[in-house]
């Protein structure tokens, strides 16, 4: 069994001197290419252009945006602390803009802002600390979150993803192996942007696990013939009500899964967002819907067709059968208990 570049952020985002290095995960799994970040806009614009996919990933890149805003700011000795602090709040704010559905950008920066001593120059080397400490703590979340949704896998299971739903995911299945439990893994390519094709399936098949790639529009008659008997995703924001966001198609999988009397359990790693408490108050982000209307850089329909990309979608709790996350699994319609209610 080899360990698939994907599982940890450090072999696909890493500081080279003073720059941000991302591998396009655009190009993988034929590629391996450098997008080299110089400062926090280039990094705002490889989130936008998707060079880097996965929440939690695509935050932690966010986070050294932040870092690189800072060095920046540094360089340049003309500026006084308070002059810094409102540049850093515009790269903060820039950062967030890049993806809107998801939470987890404006969570991480949010906490590095709260937490810098702004009185403490350099600001850089505080930002790099907590973001050493952050990818530490998103490592073991995604380990104990795939260590739970292993226990709901059995012996001959055969689950179907969408997209990438992250190291969680390929922890679940490395600790399958580990318990003997021998599990196929269908993956959807999960247009436009073939995530579930360039990088799930990619990573599973790395891991040794038999992988089998359909089209999006294949999953009800793939389930209507007994061929999958687990929906597994990730959610981009998971509301206090037990709403999921996640790649759009997540809700028609749901619903087929539904119809078939097959379970839908959702990695929700570090739990929901607070500050979403149900569906409308979750955003959803829509991109260039040239992104549909052509493929790999070439057109495929008229020119006088206008093309639709939402890229999410809202799932409601009574389809989903369980929240995994790194505390425990939840009932959607409890996930609030992930967080403990203070006094």
């Amino acid at each position: 069994m080899s360990e698939s570049l994907l599982l940890k952020i450090g072999q696909t985002v890493f500081l080279r001197h003073d720059s941000l290095v991302i591998l396009d995960r655009r190009r993988f799994p034929h590629q391996v290419e450098e997008v080299v970040c110089l400062d926090y806009e280039t990094v705002a614009q490889a989130i936008e252009i998707m060079a880097v996919q996965g929440a939690g990933d695509i935050a932690i890149t966010a986070g050294y945006g932040l870092w690189l805003a800072a060095r920046e700011i540094e360089k340049k000795s003309a500026f006084k602390p308070n002059q810094g602090y409102v540049l850093m709040e515009q790269a903060r704010q820039r950062l967030v803009a890049t993806r809107p559905t998801g939470f987890h950008i404006a969570a991480i920066l949010e906490n590095i802002m709260i937490r810098t001593n702004w009185d403490q120059y350099p600001w850089s080397p505080q930002i790099l600390t907590q973001l050493e400490n952050i990818i530490q703590k998103q490592d073991a979340r995604s380990r104990l979150t795939g260590d739970w949704a292993e226990t709901l896998l059995h012996d001959g299971d055969a689950v179907l993803t969408h997209c990438f739903p992250g190291a969680g995911l390929l922890y679940m299945f490395i600790k399958a192996q580990q318990n003997g439990k021998e599990i196929k893994v269908i993956c959807t390519e999960t247009r436009p942007y073939l995530q579930g094709a360039r990088l799930t399936a990619w990573a599973v098949s790395e891991l040794g696990l038999p992988v089998t790639l359909i089209t999006d529009n294949m999953v009800a008659y793939c389930m209507s013939q007994g061929m999958v008997n687990k929906l597994i995703t990730a959610a981009d924001r998971i509301a206090l009500d037990g709403t999921i966001a996640n790649k759009v198609g997540t809700f028609q999988l749901a619903l087929a899964a539904d119809y078939h009397s097959i379970p839908f359990y959702v990695l929700g790693y570090g739990g929901p967002d607070r500050n979403s408490s149900s569906a409308q108050e979750i955003p959803i982000e829509f991109r260039n819907p040239q992104e549909v209307v052509n493929f790999n850089g070439v057109r495929i329909t008229g020119a006088k067709v206008q093309g639709l990309y939402p890229a999410f979608d809202l799932t409601p709790p009574h389809l989903v059968a369980g929240v995994v996350t790194d505390r425990g699994i939840f009932p959607p319609s409890e996930v609030e208990g992930y967080w403990p209610k203070s006094g």
